[in-house]
């Protein structure tokens, strides 16, 4: 988990995991009753990640989520393009 999410450190007892959004997520209950989820990999369920393993925590993102920010700022920005107004010159 990065190191200044707010339950960094805090302990909770597993629910459930399943996958939910298009994501692993474990589910547990928070310190006010309320059954909370999170993305599994953010957590020590299941095994640390390899890629993070042999980083030794020097990054935060993992290759494929960087890749997938990419592909998103793209589709963000190819779709700004087509609605902005271009001026032409006669």
């Amino acid at each position: 988990m990065h190191p200044y999410h707010p339950l960094k450190g805090q302990r909770f007892k597993l629910v459930t995991y399943r996958q939910n959004w298009g994501e692993d997520r474990v589910y547990f209950y928070n310190a006010e009753g309320r059954l909370s989820s999170l993305p599994a990999r953010w957590t020590t369920f299941p095994e640390e990640d390899p890629f993070v393993a042999m980083a030794g925590d020097r990054c935060f993102f993992r290759y494929e989520d960087l890749i997938q920010l990419v592909e998103l700022v793209e589709k963000l920005r190819c779709g700004s393009e087509a609605g902005a107004v271009k001026e032409i010159t006669p």
